[in-house]
């Protein structure tokens, strides 16, 4: 399946309307801001021309939203939990975008003690510290999502993406899961959805086809990199492969027509 690359920069999340869409055509992925995200999530968003950043759904404590597993450097079979201690002002259900950061000086600090301790000794990690500073600098925000969504930003700017970023509290809707993924996926103009494994298990791909999008499941290899890609931030690939090792590896698979194939 050709896929499309909109012209357009990655826009902030923030900024985006529905006055902002692209052209319509190509592949659209719908997922939660993560925190530092895997190396199996970012490749999803990577193929995909549009994320549509699904801020409006419940906070998960168990999720990804404000947790990262970060794998040592020579062992990624070794790695610890970089958690952001977040605070529910609506307890449980709470918003991802309303969640926020429960004392964000020290939790930055200890973000960036982390990173460097991990990662410090990468030949890469110049370009890397770099690149993280505005997810440092998000913590100022006291919003979990916002440091979240910049990290995966961060990520993708590293691979050099031009896709286009949205948010679903900014596009309409209507109530029920597969519904409202179908009518966010319209949203964009798209004509492919890209779904990963845990969602093909509920989605109701009616609801798609009525709108004339084609369901995509999105199916990374389980070898090599791939085998801990599931399970532990992408920083670790970055940090030991160099980012350009990263945006070929995730290129590959974006043009990987066995990856990309409708559901029957």
């Amino acid at each position: 399946m050709p896929r499309t690359n909109p012209s357009s920069a990655t826009a902030s999340p923030a900024a985006s309307s529905p006055r902002d869409l692209p052209e319509p055509g190509g592949l659209c992925a719908i997922h939660q801001p993560n925190f530092l995200p895997r190396l199996t999530t970012l490749a999803k968003l990577f193929a995909a021309d549009y994320w549509i950043v699904l801020d409006d759904v419940q906070f998960t404590r168990r999720d990804y939203q404000h947790r990262a597993r970060l794998a040592d450097l020579d062992d990624p079979a070794r790695h610890q939990w970089l958690t952001i201690p977040t605070h529910l002002p609506q307890g449980r259900t709470t918003r991802i975008r309303d969640a926020v950061l429960a004392e964000p000086d020290i939790a930055r600090r200890r973000a960036s003690g982390m990173l460097r301790q991990h990662y410090g000794a990468s030949p890469y990690w110049p370009v890397l510290a770099q690149a993280l500073g505005p997810v440092l600098d998000a913590f100022t925000t006291g919003r979990t999502a916002a440091v979240a969504e910049t990290s995966t930003r961060v990520f993708l700017d590293l691979l050099g993406w031009k896709g286009k970023i949205l948010t679903s509290s900014q596009l309409p809707s209507r109530p029920g899961r597969s519904q409202r993924l179908a009518d966010l996926a319209a949203g964009t103009g798209a004509r492919t959805y890209l779904c990963g494994p845990g969602g093909m298990t509920y989605l109701d791909q009616t609801l798609f086809a009525a709108r004339d999008i084609a369901v995509t499941p999105f199916r990374p290899p389980m070898t090599n990199v791939w085998s801990s890609g599931r399970r532990l931030s992408a920083l670790w690939a970055f940090a030991g492969l160099g980012p350009d090792a990263v945006a070929d590896l995730l290129q590959a698979l974006a043009a990987d027509h066995t990856a990309l194939q409708p559901a029957a």
